[in-house]
């Protein structure tokens, strides 16, 4: 480490525009992991949340809730079997609000419909105004969004192409579904709205997209095989059933995977043209009787404190650049996920630097004490 720490200070702008590339490369790392995460959580914000561990849904559905359609009546079957603590149906559909009280706000936004059953564990926290009402099927509960757009307790919202009206009694947060501010309602004024066209239920008495099931230990084959035409699966399977959720992830991992590969490549270039530089100082250190094991600490220790000071630099920036970003932008940086990546790009630096620790150990200390000028 004193080897290490003494050629750093030697060589300050060498090292500072390495430095610097490193510094830049986990930025990106950083920004392109807050980037996905926050697409994700635009994505199935709602799915994630919820107090749930499977879901029901028709079978051939390929688990997404817009291609299944369940009876709400099947819930209460599901709630008696093993290991179900409890069960709720769920549903949900796409929609255009504007606000149809006096206000200023007369913009026209895009949202996410879901039908639940009021005071369920489907139901979120309301943080401001009050929860939703079985016995009030006009009063819904909006995402915050709304409230940031102009949308205000009390405000009533008409659904464009509809009749049906709503009443905002309620905001809760970080509750989207599909990339749209999710809307809380009752399933019977979700049904009104789902399915205003005659025969659009399909016969189906009380229709839903899927169940909700609480309970450890669901056995999934089992409830497919004793309930026809249904398939259970875990609430992660449900969140990969979103549509776009797995192709945007699929993506924005893909990249990062390509960033992490060329930073790799680039810092163990960096470090070994360093180490062929040096070459006559390493033969002179292992003629006097410095070891491949002092001079290989050396260089990984090197790298090592390099690195950790740049990706903590990268972190710095990636959390200043999350307050100038704008509200509308995906942006969601992950605790766990900052810390994951911060360590792969150590484990990454480290490794790259195992090519300049391996000649160091060819290096021929007569031939570099020769090569001296």
């Amino acid at each position: 480490m004193f080897l290490a720490i003494k050629e750093l200070k030697h060589g300050k702008l060498r090292f500072l525009m390495i430095g610097v590339i490193t510094v830049l490369i986990a930025w990106l790392v950083f920004i392109l992991s807050g980037l996905g995460n926050g697409l994700s959580t635009l994505s199935a914000a709602t799915f994630k949340n919820m107090d749930a561990n499977y879901v029901t849904f028709e079978d051939g559905s390929r688990a997404s809730m817009s291609r299944s359609l369940l009876s709400e009546l099947l819930a209460e079957k599901l709630e008696s079997q093993p290991n179900v603590s409890a069960a709720s149906a769920m549903g949900a559909t796409m929609g255009t609000v504007l606000n149809n009280s006096d206000s200023e706000t007369n913009e026209k936004v895009d949202i996410a419909i879901l039908g639940i059953t009021p005071d369920s564990f489907l139901e979120p926290n309301v943080f401001d105004g009050k929860p939703l009402q079985a016995n009030k099927p006009l009063e819904v509960i909006a995402n915050e969004t709304l409230k940031k757009k102009g949308f205000k307790i009390g405000d009533t919202l008409k659904i464009e192409g509809s009749l049906e009206k709503m009443k905002i009694v309620g905001f809760v947060k970080n509750e989207t579904y599909n990339h749209l501010p999710a809307i809380f309602t009752t399933l019977d004024k979700w049904r009104s709205i789902q399915f205003a066209a005659p025969g659009s239920n399909k016969g189906i008495e009380k229709p839903v997209n899927a169940i909700m099931l609480q309970g450890e230990n669901i056995d999934s084959e089992k409830l497919n095989q004793l309930f026809k035409n249904t398939e259970t699966v875990t609430k992660s399977t449900a969140v990969q059933g979103m549509p776009g959720y797995k192709e945007e992830n699929g993506t924005i991992m893909m990249m990062l995977a390509f960033l992490l590969a060329i930073s790799a490549f680039v810092l163990g270039v960096f470090f070994y043209v360093l180490t062929l530089q040096k070459s006559n100082q390493f033969g002179i250190l292992k003629a006097i009787g410095a070891s491949n094991r002092f001079l290989g600490r050396a260089i990984v220790s090197q790298v090592f404190l390099l690195s950790f000071i740049s990706i903590a630099a990268g972190i710095l920036l990636t959390y200043g650049t999350a307050l100038i970003l704008p509200d509308e932008m995906p942006f969601s940086l992950d605790l766990k996920l900052v810390i994951l990546y911060a360590l792969l790009l150590l484990v990454i630096s480290i490794l790259s630097s195992l090519v300049s620790v391996r000649k160091i150990t060819k290096i021929d200390p007569l031939q570099a004490i020769g090569r001296m000028e």
